[in-house]
């Protein structure tokens, strides 16, 4: 559960990155970068069009303002590139849930690594949580090293469709408040 935090204000910094809250500033990436492969191994679908992009950032920043959902957007601390969103759903809850994309012409320079652990890092410093649950595909193995780099245990295995209609096969990590 959040402690009197204001999740608008959150802004995280890490070697490279810089996790700031969501705004419409960055409306045009997201909608040009959350593509179908990047969607493929996420219970999501990428937008159709620039307005289911708006819904998504309006509906981001209406969870900030009640602190309900944290969605930050990842940019490059040197120059401020974007490259991709992080954050999690239900803080008003013990069990956030994370999640977390970087966009494809950023892969393999372990950015979602870096922005994972430094998300984890604060949640450990200014919740209270039972655990933090992290779903990912069991294919995405870059997103299961963000888990396992920070200490996360499979607790559960299920299958899932996702909005595209692609069958996920999905481990769902367990990450402890303390590390």
């Amino acid at each position: 559960m959040v402690r009197k935090i204001c999740l608008e204000t959150v802004r995280i910094e890490s070697d490279r990155l810089l996790l700031v809250p969501i705004t419409y500033d960055y409306m045009d990436s997201i909608y040009e970068e959350f593509t179908p492969e990047i969607t493929k191994y996420m219970v999501p679908r990428s937008a159709s069009s620039i307005d289911d992009t708006r819904a998504f950032i309006a509906s981001s920043l209406d969870g900030l303002r009640r602190n309900e959902n944290l969605q930050l957007v990842i940019l490059k601390k040197e120059d401020h590139e974007f490259l991709g969103c992080i954050g999690f759903h239900h803080a008003d809850s013990d069990v956030p849930e994370v999640g977390i994309w970087i966009k494809k012409s950023a892969h393999g320079r372990k950015y979602g690594l870096e922005a994972g652990t430094a998300l984890i890092g604060w949640t450990r410093s200014h919740l209270q949580f039972q655990h933090l649950v992290y779903p990912v595909d069991r294919r995405n193995l870059g997103s299961r090293r963000i888990a396992e780099e920070n200490q996360g245990r499979i607790m559960r295995e299920f299958k899932k469709v996702n909005l595209s209609g692609f069958e996920l096969d999905e481990v769902e990590y367990w990450i402890d408040p303390k590390n």
